[in-house]
């Protein structure tokens, strides 16, 4: 694995991360394939893929996380990557994802499973496939993580 058990906080990332993994992997909720063969602890690419009867139904995307050593006292980076982002209002053309759980509503009791049934959910309540609103000014100015971006958090009714 590519984490150093340099200190005890590395140790205990270690085995959250692990145990995670191995949840996911073993216990995926409806709709998410873990997809990552990598070895690494660090990044992982999970799938999700629609549900029925929405309108993103059967289509198939692909969650980047990458953990920072503060995991889980500090958010994942998520976004989408690969070929295809999806249409949506609260997902930019470079797969940045405006969702108040992956800023400011963060939790340490989340985990890589219920930040992508949020996804999900996010994907599954949209009513209109379209790009947000300012996806054209943020494309041009948007920084290479979300991390650096200050969402605002003012949407619920997508």
């Amino acid at each position: 694995m590519s984490i150093g058990r340099t200190s005890n906080g590395s140790v205990l990332l270690a085995k959250r991360l692990m145990r995670e993994k191995r949840d996911i992997t073993e216990n995926a909720p409806e709709g998410v394939v873990f997809s990552d063969s990598s070895d690494s602890l660090m990044r992982w690419n999970v799938d999700i893929v629609g549900a029925s009867g929405t309108l993103y139904e059967n289509e198939r995307y692909t969650l980047r996380f990458k953990f920072s050593a503060a995991y889980p006292f500090e958010a994942p980076e998520v976004v989408f990557v690969g070929e295809e982002v999806p249409v949506h209002p609260h997902v930019y053309s470079n797969g940045h994802i405006c969702l108040s759980i992956l800023g400011d509503q963060w939790s340490p009791v989340l985990s890589v499973s219920s930040v992508c049934v949020s996804i999900l959910s996010m994907l599954s309540s949209c009513k209109e496939k379209k790009k947000p609103p300012d996806d054209s000014a943020y494309m041009r100015y948007a920084p290479s993580t979300p991390r650096n971006t200050t969402w605002h958090f003012h949407d619920d009714d997508v």
